[in-house]
């Protein structure tokens, strides 16, 4: 049986991607910017635009539209940034594919019966809340929260010994940061935007136990 296949849209460096990798898909990632550290097949292309016009070629799409919009610190620094979580649902919606979206907190309100994950759901020595939708005849389930017993590093500050680190901004420690999240071919600037390939790595587990497939 053929690798089934994934898109990855607004790929950057690959976090998601190497998720669904691991599980056995043949991954292509698209973004606007060129991305020389993306390990995968890469296109540079319009994420929104590449879906409508390719997405049913795959079988599965993963698309995580650019969080700076619902930002809290690009909030406060008065930056202005694209919302795309609409239209690159709209996109999705018109393959006839499964697929989810994934955002930050700040875009809770525009994701549909969002599931959230968590870095010690699969024992990562970090927090780093993320949100996904799932669509397409697709649904994910809610893994139980684990407790956030470890004090937490100050937002982008070096981590003390028994701390989980915050791995964004212009953070300091990316060898760490690249340990943690299982991450080592990215610079800080991947890291700062990336899901945890585990996070992903789940996600692909659950379609594939849907679809009928095992992992090859």
């Amino acid at each position: 049986m053929p690798r089934p296949r994934l898109l990855d849209a607004f790929c950057c460096q690959g976090g998601a991607s190497m998720g669904y990798h691991l599980a056995g898909f043949d991954v292509t990632g698209v973004d606007l910017a060129p991305q020389p550290r993306y390990p995968f097949t890469f296109v540079q292309a319009d994420a929104v635009a590449f879906i409508r016009e390719h997405g049913a070629d795959f079988d599965f799409i993963h698309a995580s539209p650019p969080c700076q919009h619902d930002s809290g610190c690009q909030r406060i620094r008065g930056n202005t940034h694209p919302d795309l979580i609409a239209p690159t649902r709209t996109a999705l919606e018109a393959s006839r594919r499964p697929w989810v979206i994934e955002n930050v907190r700040g875009a809770l309100p525009k994701l549909r019966r969002p599931v959230m994950l968590c870095g010690p759901m699969f024992g990562l020595e970090t927090y780093r809340h993320r949100y996904f939708e799932a669509g397409g005849c697709f649904r994910l389930p809610q893994l139980p929260h684990p407790a956030h017993t470890a004090p937490q590093a100050k937002m982008g500050r070096p981590v003390p010994p028994g701390h989980f680190g915050q791995f964004i901004g212009n953070f300091s420690g990316v060898p760490l940061a690249r340990k943690v999240m299982v991450v080592d071919w990215m610079n800080r600037d991947g890291i700062r935007e990336c899901i945890p390939p585990a996070y992903t790595e789940w996600i692909a587990t659950q379609f594939l136990a849907l679809d009928g497939r095992a992992a090859a």
